[in-house]
Protein backbone atom coordinates (compact mmCIF):
# COMPACT_ATOMS: atom_id res chain seq x y z
CA UNK A 1 0.00 0.00 0.00
CA UNK A 2 2.71 2.68 0.89
CA UNK A 3 4.45 1.96 -3.05
CA UNK A 4 0.98 2.67 -4.54
CA UNK A 5 0.55 5.81 -2.38
CA UNK A 6 4.13 6.59 -2.91
CA UNK A 7 3.53 6.16 -7.21
CA UNK A 8 0.84 7.96 -6.44
CA UNK A 9 2.31 10.68 -4.53
CA UNK A 10 5.45 11.01 -7.51
CA UNK A 11 2.81 10.79 -10.23
CA UNK A 12 0.69 13.77 -8.96
CA UNK A 13 4.08 15.89 -8.23
CA UNK A 14 4.92 15.12 -11.99
CA UNK A 15 1.42 15.71 -13.29
CA UNK A 16 1.65 19.37 -11.56
CA UNK A 17 4.94 20.13 -13.02
CA UNK A 18 3.95 19.39 -16.54
CA UNK A 19 0.81 21.77 -16.00
CA UNK A 20 2.95 24.23 -14.87
CA UNK A 21 5.05 23.36 -17.90
CA UNK A 22 2.13 23.32 -20.29
CA UNK A 23 1.63 27.48 -20.53
CA UNK A 24 5.80 27.71 -21.69
CA UNK A 25 5.73 24.51 -24.24
CA UNK A 26 2.03 25.85 -25.42
CA UNK A 27 3.72 29.24 -25.85
CA UNK A 28 6.94 27.41 -27.64
CA UNK A 29 5.00 25.76 -29.96
CA UNK A 30 3.12 28.88 -31.04
CA UNK A 31 6.20 31.22 -31.16
CA UNK A 32 7.41 28.51 -33.09
CA UNK A 33 4.22 28.38 -36.01
CA UNK A 34 4.06 32.58 -35.75
CA UNK A 35 8.24 32.66 -36.25
CA UNK A 36 8.59 30.39 -38.73
CA UNK A 37 5.47 32.44 -40.71
CA UNK A 38 7.40 35.65 -40.12
CA UNK A 39 10.54 34.22 -41.45
CA UNK A 40 9.32 33.68 -44.33
CA UNK A 41 7.52 36.63 -45.05
CA UNK A 42 10.85 38.72 -44.22
CA UNK A 43 11.96 36.28 -46.82
CA UNK A 44 9.99 36.81 -49.04
CA UNK A 45 9.97 40.80 -48.62
CA UNK A 46 13.94 40.48 -49.04
CA UNK A 47 13.39 38.80 -52.36
CA UNK A 48 11.13 41.21 -53.69
CA UNK A 49 13.72 43.58 -52.81
CA UNK A 50 16.84 41.94 -54.63
CA UNK A 51 14.65 41.61 -57.59
CA UNK A 52 14.10 45.28 -57.57
CA UNK A 53 17.14 46.15 -57.41
CA UNK A 54 18.06 43.70 -60.89
CA UNK A 55 21.22 42.22 -58.70
CA UNK A 56 23.72 38.98 -59.43
CA UNK A 57 21.41 36.08 -59.08
CA UNK A 58 23.81 33.81 -57.55
CA UNK A 59 24.67 36.94 -55.02
CA UNK A 60 20.74 37.04 -54.72
CA UNK A 61 20.41 33.35 -54.12
CA UNK A 62 23.45 33.55 -51.70
CA UNK A 63 22.20 36.05 -49.49
CA UNK A 64 18.47 34.89 -49.32
CA UNK A 65 20.29 31.39 -48.13
CA UNK A 66 22.10 33.44 -45.46
CA UNK A 67 19.55 35.42 -44.28
CA UNK A 68 17.01 32.67 -44.00
CA UNK A 69 19.62 30.51 -42.24
CA UNK A 70 20.20 33.20 -39.24
CA UNK A 71 16.41 33.92 -39.02
CA UNK A 72 15.96 30.14 -38.18
CA UNK A 73 18.85 29.97 -35.71
CA UNK A 74 17.24 32.91 -34.17
CA UNK A 75 14.09 31.75 -33.55
CA UNK A 76 15.10 28.33 -32.74
CA UNK A 77 17.30 29.82 -29.94
CA UNK A 78 14.41 32.18 -28.67
CA UNK A 79 11.94 28.95 -28.59
CA UNK A 80 14.54 26.95 -26.58
CA UNK A 81 15.05 30.29 -24.09
CA UNK A 82 10.78 29.78 -23.92
CA UNK A 83 11.49 26.32 -22.24
CA UNK A 84 13.28 27.19 -19.68
CA UNK A 85 16.87 25.95 -20.97
CA UNK A 86 19.57 28.07 -20.81
CA UNK A 87 20.62 29.65 -24.01
CA UNK A 88 24.53 30.35 -23.19
CA UNK A 89 25.20 27.09 -22.55
CA UNK A 90 23.30 26.28 -25.40
CA UNK A 91 25.18 28.80 -27.92
CA UNK A 92 28.16 27.72 -26.64
CA UNK A 93 27.77 24.05 -27.78
CA UNK A 94 26.98 25.37 -31.07
CA UNK A 95 30.08 27.50 -30.70
CA UNK A 96 32.05 24.58 -30.08
CA UNK A 97 30.36 22.05 -32.55
CA UNK A 98 30.81 24.69 -35.47
CA UNK A 99 34.77 24.52 -34.47
CA UNK A 100 34.78 20.47 -34.66
CA UNK A 101 32.86 20.66 -38.00
CA UNK A 102 35.17 23.57 -39.34
CA UNK A 103 38.57 21.78 -38.49
CA UNK A 104 37.14 18.83 -40.36
CA UNK A 105 35.89 21.03 -43.36
CA UNK A 106 38.76 23.37 -44.18
CA UNK A 107 39.13 22.90 -47.72
CA UNK A 108 35.29 23.01 -47.65
CA UNK A 109 35.30 26.24 -45.76
CA UNK A 110 38.40 27.47 -47.69
CA UNK A 111 35.59 27.32 -51.11
CA UNK A 112 32.95 28.52 -49.20
CA UNK A 113 34.69 31.61 -48.28
CA UNK A 114 35.86 31.82 -51.67
CA UNK A 115 32.39 31.62 -52.71
CA UNK A 116 31.42 34.92 -50.58
CA UNK A 117 34.24 36.72 -51.54
CA UNK A 118 33.96 35.65 -55.21
CA UNK A 119 29.64 36.93 -54.91
CA UNK A 120 30.79 40.16 -52.95
CA UNK A 121 33.68 41.06 -55.25
CA UNK A 122 32.21 39.97 -58.56
CA UNK A 123 35.51 39.69 -60.96
CA UNK A 124 32.68 37.81 -63.39
CA UNK A 125 29.32 37.13 -63.82
CA UNK A 126 26.79 34.32 -64.92
CA UNK A 127 27.68 34.33 -68.75
CA UNK A 128 30.81 35.68 -68.86
CA UNK A 129 33.77 34.30 -70.66
CA UNK A 130 36.62 33.45 -68.32
CA UNK A 131 40.26 31.95 -67.91
CA UNK A 132 41.78 30.53 -64.92
CA UNK A 133 44.97 28.00 -64.36
CA UNK A 134 44.48 27.20 -67.63
CA UNK A 135 40.93 26.50 -68.16
CA UNK A 136 38.59 29.00 -70.36
CA UNK A 137 35.19 29.09 -70.59
CA UNK A 138 31.40 30.37 -69.79
CA UNK A 139 30.62 30.90 -66.42
CA UNK A 140 26.99 29.10 -65.77
CA UNK A 141 26.40 28.38 -61.84
CA UNK A 142 28.41 30.29 -58.90
CA UNK A 143 27.64 28.54 -56.08
CA UNK A 144 28.86 28.36 -52.75
CA UNK A 145 31.66 25.82 -53.32
CA UNK A 146 31.95 25.46 -57.55
CA UNK A 147 31.89 27.75 -60.24
CA UNK A 148 31.04 25.65 -62.92
CA UNK A 149 32.27 26.63 -66.88
CA UNK A 150 31.17 25.87 -69.95
CA UNK A 151 33.91 25.14 -72.21
CA UNK A 152 34.26 25.41 -76.11
CA UNK A 153 34.20 22.02 -76.81
CA UNK A 154 30.63 22.10 -74.38
CA UNK A 155 32.40 19.98 -71.54
CA UNK A 156 31.72 21.28 -68.02
CA UNK A 157 34.64 22.42 -65.93
CA UNK A 158 34.19 22.54 -62.10
CA UNK A 159 36.67 24.50 -60.20
CA UNK A 160 36.61 24.72 -56.54
CA UNK A 161 35.75 28.31 -55.32
CA UNK A 162 38.94 28.38 -53.07
CA UNK A 163 41.54 27.41 -55.30
CA UNK A 164 39.66 30.38 -57.92
CA UNK A 165 39.20 33.45 -55.55
CA UNK A 166 43.11 32.62 -55.26
CA UNK A 167 44.48 32.40 -58.74
CA UNK A 168 44.84 35.46 -61.77
CA UNK A 169 41.39 34.89 -63.57
CA UNK A 170 41.29 36.61 -67.19
CA UNK A 171 37.72 38.04 -67.43
CA UNK A 172 36.73 38.66 -71.67
CA UNK A 173 33.67 39.59 -70.90
CA UNK A 174 34.24 42.76 -68.42
CA UNK A 175 34.78 45.22 -71.65
CA UNK A 176 32.35 46.10 -74.30
CA UNK A 177 34.98 46.21 -77.14
CA UNK A 178 38.53 43.73 -77.15
CA UNK A 179 41.42 44.60 -79.56
CA UNK A 180 42.99 41.74 -81.34
CA UNK A 181 47.44 41.32 -82.50
CA UNK A 182 47.52 38.79 -85.63
CA UNK A 183 51.10 37.69 -86.16
CA UNK A 184 51.57 37.88 -90.20
CA UNK A 185 55.28 37.36 -91.40
CA UNK A 186 56.16 38.29 -94.92
CA UNK A 187 59.74 37.43 -96.45
CA UNK A 188 62.15 39.68 -96.76
CA UNK A 189 62.53 40.21 -100.14
CA UNK A 190 58.63 41.32 -100.32
CA UNK A 191 57.61 45.03 -100.11
CA UNK A 192 56.73 46.44 -96.31
CA UNK A 193 55.11 49.27 -97.46
CA UNK A 194 52.92 47.13 -99.87
CA UNK A 195 51.96 44.71 -97.12
CA UNK A 196 51.21 47.00 -94.80
CA UNK A 197 48.38 48.93 -97.26
CA UNK A 198 47.29 45.92 -98.48
CA UNK A 199 46.17 44.59 -94.79
CA UNK A 200 45.25 48.37 -93.73
CA UNK A 201 43.41 48.46 -96.35
CA UNK A 202 41.84 44.60 -95.41
CA UNK A 203 40.85 46.23 -92.04
CA UNK A 204 39.62 49.35 -93.15
CA UNK A 205 37.16 47.53 -95.04
CA UNK A 206 35.40 45.48 -92.52
CA UNK A 207 31.92 47.31 -90.94
CA UNK A 208 32.76 45.33 -87.61
CA UNK A 209 36.06 47.04 -86.79
CA UNK A 210 36.12 49.68 -84.73
CA UNK A 211 37.40 53.17 -86.65
CA UNK A 212 38.34 54.37 -82.75
CA UNK A 213 40.66 53.09 -81.63
CA UNK A 214 41.70 53.28 -85.58
CA UNK A 215 43.43 50.06 -86.68
CA UNK A 216 47.42 49.69 -87.37
CA UNK A 217 49.63 47.66 -88.68
CA UNK A 218 53.34 47.36 -87.53
CA UNK A 219 56.53 45.80 -87.72
CA UNK A 220 57.11 44.12 -84.66
CA UNK A 221 60.12 41.80 -85.45
CA UNK A 222 62.92 41.01 -87.53
CA UNK A 223 63.11 37.30 -87.24
CA UNK A 224 65.10 34.62 -88.72
CA UNK A 225 63.13 33.55 -91.81
CA UNK A 226 60.78 36.70 -92.16
CA UNK A 227 60.10 40.14 -91.02
CA UNK A 228 57.01 39.91 -88.60
CA UNK A 229 54.05 42.57 -89.13
CA UNK A 230 51.25 42.99 -86.13
CA UNK A 231 48.34 43.37 -87.68
CA UNK A 232 45.84 45.39 -84.66
CA UNK A 233 42.23 46.56 -84.47
CA UNK A 234 39.21 46.74 -82.09
CA UNK A 235 36.04 45.43 -82.12
CA UNK A 236 33.08 44.47 -80.19
CA UNK A 237 33.00 41.31 -78.28
CA UNK A 238 30.04 39.71 -79.87
CA UNK A 239 31.82 40.93 -83.57
CA UNK A 240 35.73 39.82 -82.02
CA UNK A 241 35.96 36.64 -83.50
CA UNK A 242 34.52 36.80 -86.54
CA UNK A 243 36.34 40.02 -87.35
CA UNK A 244 39.89 37.38 -86.41
CA UNK A 245 39.26 34.60 -88.35
CA UNK A 246 37.65 36.82 -91.50
CA UNK A 247 41.22 38.79 -90.91
CA UNK A 248 43.39 35.81 -91.25
CA UNK A 249 42.22 34.16 -94.14
CA UNK A 250 41.61 37.10 -96.12
CA UNK A 251 45.01 38.69 -95.38
CA UNK A 252 46.96 35.64 -97.03
CA UNK A 253 44.88 35.78 -100.12
CA UNK A 254 45.08 39.31 -100.34
CA UNK A 255 48.96 38.72 -98.96
CA UNK A 256 49.52 36.32 -101.97
CA UNK A 257 47.18 38.52 -104.72
CA UNK A 258 49.89 41.77 -103.93
CA UNK A 259 52.92 39.23 -104.81
CA UNK A 260 53.73 39.78 -101.21
CA UNK A 261 54.98 35.95 -100.28
CA UNK A 262 54.65 34.41 -97.08
CA UNK A 263 58.00 32.08 -95.83
CA UNK A 264 57.82 29.35 -94.16
CA UNK A 265 60.67 28.40 -91.65
CA UNK A 266 63.83 27.12 -94.29
CA UNK A 267 67.30 25.97 -94.10
CA UNK A 268 70.10 26.08 -97.07
CA UNK A 269 72.10 23.01 -96.48
CA UNK A 270 75.95 22.86 -98.56
CA UNK A 271 77.15 19.82 -99.52
CA UNK A 272 81.42 19.91 -99.96
CA UNK A 273 83.27 17.34 -101.56
CA UNK A 274 86.39 17.20 -99.75
CA UNK A 275 87.37 13.79 -101.00
CA UNK A 276 90.05 15.37 -103.55
CA UNK A 277 92.27 17.06 -101.10
CA UNK A 278 92.25 13.84 -99.07
CA UNK A 279 93.13 11.00 -101.10
CA UNK A 280 97.00 10.67 -101.64
CA UNK A 281 98.81 11.61 -104.40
Amino acid sequence: MEKITDLKTITAEYFEQFLGFLPDLLGAILWLVIGWWLVKIVIGYLKKFFDKKDHDQALTKFLLNLANGALVVLLLISVVGMLGIETTSFIAILGAAGLAIGLALQGSLSNFAGGVLILLLKPFKLGDWIEVNGISGSVKDISMFYTRLNTFGNQLAIIPNGELSNENIVNYSAENTRRDAITIGISYDSNIKVAKDVLLELLKEQENILEDPAPAVVVTELADSSVNLSVRFWAKIEDFWDCHWYTIEEAKTRLEAAGISIPFPQRDVHFFNHSKESAPE
